[in-house]
């Protein structure tokens, strides 16, 4: 047999490549130069921002310049965050959707002002949170920075209307509209603060808008029954918390803005801010129903969630408005094995929307839960408890936000 000075024995080869290998593992990102360092950063998940930043002096610098969060802009979408209301704490809560865990914020400076402590958030969209202080001001912020602006005041004579709703539409993290929709029903009108001209437009006065078509009376004067926070059943005015005072969603469709929000008797209404009119949806459940109701946004669209009993059982269901029909139907619900522990317990259902995802708190003066439903797959999740020096912290809302160290206040 001819020898062959060539050949390794397969054992030498394997330790040949293992050797290769591990100088493939000791390559470092140091050898990068800043703009290719400044890319692979900005893949890191957001919550991985903190601690960029403690890594070393270069990964400081590059957390901090201009051209690291043009980077991080330029990812399409990163997993939402639920910014929770509670307004004992002095730390902002968030449940990371990522990495189902939750995480302490603390306030940023401006809203631990002593005229600003009591500050709520009231809305949210992109990667910003408005809050609303006893002022009457509202202070935009970006959770994950801490960065904040209070706008200007609103004029006196919007302060004098009722406040109904309140709605932030983000364009790009870069710029943003916030909403205020006051007065009383059948009279509505709105303001618009736009921050590209850093100033609050004109009011403006919505007409009433009647489709003929619509199987319902808009002057139904039978009482409906909701839950209160305290679980006492109420008649005719729907007792909202303090949290979701002024909850409303705000979608663009065919280039119309449409603000949604409930009005005290529980109807749905809808404000075009384009055609400067708004209407009432017909009610999901006939009169004299005890349920609790809540309005979220996914995806561009206006969804509700309805939480209710029949039959010696409880049902949550979500449900979403046929336009060409004018009837509401159902897109999924939660399995009654379930939803049939909340029966008899009056439980009040306060819900937010993401993609497709919806993150619900329910609460009653018996136990609380937060859920979070997949509207894609149908799966309903029970989330872990919030624990604080081992107590578990009963949150009554939250607000949904993509988290962005680049979107700009």
């Amino acid at each position: 047999m001819e020898h062959n000075d060539n050949w390794v024995p397969r054992a030498g080869r394997k330790r040949k490549l293992e050797s290769q290998d591990k100088g493939m593992l000791n390559f470092s990102l140091d050898e990068l130069n800043e703009d290719l360092l400044e890319r692979v950063l900005s893949w890191l998940p957001t919550s991985s921002f903190f601690r960029v930043a403690s890594v070393c002096k270069r990964w400081k610098s590059v957390s901090d310049s201009a051209s690291f969060k043009l980077a991080c802009s330029e990812i399409p979408s990163r997993e939402p965050w639920f910014f929770m209301v509670d307004p004992h704490l002095n730390q902002s809560t968030i449940f990371d959707s990522a990495e189902r865990s939750w995480k302490k914020l603390n306030h940023p400076p401006l809203l631990q002002r002593s005229s600003n402590c009591d500050s709520m958030p009231v809305a949210a969209s992109g990667g910003l949170v408005c809050f609303h202080n006893e002022a009457c001001n509202f202070i935009i912020c970006n959770p994950v920075t801490g960065s904040c602006r209070e706008l200007p005041p609103v004029h006196p004579a919007q302060e004098n209307e009722p406040l109904l709703a309140v709605a932030m539409n983000s364009q790009n993290n870069q710029s943003y509209k916030l909403v205020l929709v006051s007065g009383e029903l059948p009279r509505l009108s709105c303001k618009v603060y736009n921050s590209n001209i850093g100033c609050w437009g004109e009011e403006i006065l919505l007409r009433r808008k009647v489709d003929e078509s619509q199987e319902f009376d808009l002057n139904d004067d039978n009482a409906v029954y909701f839950l209160s926070k305290a679980g006492n059943v109420v008649a005719t005015d729907m007792q909202r918390s303090p949290s979701k005072q002024y909850s409303s969603v705000i979608t663009v469709k065919d280039g119309e803005e449409i603000v949604y929000f409930l009005s005290s008797s529980g109807t749905i209404v809808s404000c075009n801010l384009t055609t400067k009119c708004f209407s009432e949806y017909p009610r999901l459940l006939p009169v004299f129903c005890e349920y609790s109701i809540d309005v979220v946004e996914c995806k561009g669209e206006m969804l509700v969630i309805v939480l209710s009993e029949f039959f010696e059982s409880s049902n949550l269901r979500i449900w979403r408005f046929d336009e060409g029909t004018r009837s509401w139907n159902q897109i999924v619900a939660m399995p009654p094995a379930m939803s049939h522990e909340f029966y008899g317990k009056k439980v009040d259902i306060n819900c937010v929307g993401a993609g497709d995802q919806i993150f619900i708190c329910l609460n009653s003066a018996e136990f609380f839960r937060y859920v979070l439903c997949d509207l894609r797959t149908n799966e309903w999740v029970e989330l872990p408890m919030c624990l604080k020096n081992g107590e578990a912290i009963e949150f009554m809302s939250a607000f949904s936000f993509e988290p962005r160290i680049e979107a700009s206040v």
